[in-house]
């Protein structure tokens, strides 16, 4: 699709929602990032409405807190969603999360699988409402000011509840500039990175190609197989997106082999912490050539560290703090460690950040990001809750996480979030606790739960292993996994009474160091 005929899409689709909606007002997007998808979330912006970013991958449950958080007042979706040759509900858990009108796109063909309820609409029955437009293809784009709200997104904290992050026009100028100075994006490349609308990547990647004049490649089924590969190379990918696990995947499979990717000048990374090993085997795919790290957050629009073309880099790290970020290295007291010292501490970002957030929708922003943090140079240093390690070399490498928040599959969630569904998932438990670690081989964070049964209970791990996984799935998302499920007799607490997830963590990472030298 051209940028001409983009253009003509979104502004059909931009005309058709002043039909149903009033300026300003939230609309949700919960199906896969496909072209629609994406015509539909540039329509909203141009027409002065707010995107509402949901991941297909939600529960009911789950998409129920973030319509209600951000008071969308309508929501396109699928009838279906499309895996390998499978159909899978869409529509329908959508039907269980609110009785918001639903705009309902097709999976296959032009015309919707299912029947709709009577206040919801179909795709073509959408678009026929400005049939008698003058001129459909034509819309004037409604102007805001740089601080106005054009994307909701969602992070989650330690509470339980998901972080409602408003993004502003600023945080797609942000993304954008990122993906020109450290990955080189330019008009004639073509990026592609597997991800959705829900999470972060999804408004990154769209901004940083359309702005920087480069073509998005937009693949419809599982990354994960050797079809994704080929699409890879058929398109003539010049900048490929990863998260670890899915290299992982495709190292372990050998699925890619015969494939010519050697059109990718550069690839990327973001999501988990990187494995060498994998990583010298997916740089061979393209004449060696460099893997771009990037950690950042929802809240942060992008990263705060990232690889950078113009150094050398190192797998698995990273080389520099982003454009307009600066950060410190804190010691346990709070104090930062001297700029050139190899160290190892949690993370404090400069305040300003072009593109940060400065307030969220459903809790305290400066409780969150700045209450308690320590003064540095006669500023406040924001929150982040990163672990960083800086190394002899200069380079930084991500240790893990400060709070309870953990990284599933690239996917961020927090230790409450999953101890609520566990805690109610078989009547013999008393209380869970969730935490994640990286295996000693290092790579993508895997799921570890404890658990304390009841009084006369006996269960064995691997049958509680099955019911959390089942219960995780449904319940909160389809993509997560328990790796390990451990009964211990009490968990370890402060004086105060607050789980010490840290001493478990520490517990679990060393029985699993010991297992790998067995």
């Amino acid at each position: 699709m051209t940028y001409k005929e983009l253009r003509e899409q979104v502004m059909l689709v931009a005309n058709a929602l002043d039909t149903m909606f009033s300026k300003g007002d939230a609309i949700a997007i919960d199906m896969p990032m496909t072209v629609r998808a994406v015509i539909i979330y540039l329509a909203i912006i141009l027409a002065g409405y707010v995107v509402v970013s949901i991941a297909d991958s939600f529960a009911a449950r789950e998409i129920a807190t973030r319509l209600r958080v951000s008071k969308a007042k309508g929501i396109f979706t699928q009838d279906f969603i499309l895996r390998g040759g499978r159909k899978f509900p869409l529509y329908s858990k959508v039907l269980g999360a609110a009785p918001l009108k639903a705009i309902v796109l097709p999976a296959i063909g032009n015309d919707v699988g299912i029947p709709l309820r009577e206040q919801d609409l179909s795709w073509k029955d959408f678009l026929s409402s400005v049939d008698y437009h003058p001129r459909p293809n034509y819309y004037s784009p409604v102007y805001n000011p740089v601080d106005a709200v054009v994307n909701i997104l969602f992070s989650s904290g330690t509470t339980g509840e998901p972080k409602a992050i408003p993004w502003t026009q600023l945080s797609s100028i942000r993304c954008t500039a990122e993906g020109w100075a450290h990955i080189d994006l330019k008009v004639g490349d073509v990026y592609c990175w597997p991800t959705n609308l829900g999470w972060v990547m999804g408004p990154v990647i769209l901004f940083s190609s359309f702005l920087n004049g480069a073509t998005l490649a937009l693949y419809q089924g599982s990354p994960l197989e050797r079809s994704f590969g080929k699409f890879v190379q058929d398109a003539g990918v010049t900048v490929l997106g990863t998260v670890p696990s899915l290299v992982k995947a495709w190292r372990n499979t050998n699925c890619l082999e015969g494939l010519d990717w050697t059109k990718i000048r550069s690839f990327a990374s973001t999501g988990e912490t990187s494995n060498v090993d994998d990583d010298l085997w997916l740089s061979s795919k393209a004449w060696y050539n460099a893997i771009i790290e990037s950690c950042g957050g929802t809240e942060l629009s992008s990263a705060y560290i990232q690889g950078s073309l113009l150094q050398p880099q190192a797998f698995g790290a990273f080389s520099t703090a982003t454009m307009t970020a600066g950060l410190v290295i804190l010691d346990e007291c709070g104090v930062p460690y001297p700029d050139d010292q190899p160290c190892v501490g949690e993370v404090g970002l400069f305040p300003l950040y072009l593109g940060a957030s400065d307030r969220l929708l459903n809790a305290d922003h400066e409780e969150v990001y700045f209450r308690g943090m320590p003064m540095y140079k006669g500023m406040c240093l924001r929150r982040h809750g990163d672990i960083i390690k800086r190394t002899v070399g200069g380079y930084i490498i991500v240790q893990g996480r400060a709070d309870d928040t953990m990284n599933l599959g690239g996917i961020k969630t927090s230790s409450v979030e999953i101890e609520r569904v566990c805690d109610q998932a078989d009547e013999s438990i008393l209380e869970t606790a969730a935490i994640s670690v990286s295996p000693a081989g290092g790579g993508p964070e895997v799921l570890v739960i404890f658990v304390v049964l009841k009084k006369g209970f006996t269960s064995q791990p691997d049958k509680l292993k099955m019911i959390f996984s089942k219960a995780i799935q449904s319940k909160l998302n389809p993509l997560f996994k328990v790796s390990l499920v451990k009964v211990v007799p009490e968990f370890p607490r402060t004086a105060s009474n607050k789980l010490l997830r840290r001493v478990l963590r520490d517990q679990i990472k060393h029985e699993l160091s010991v297992r790998s030298r067995i």
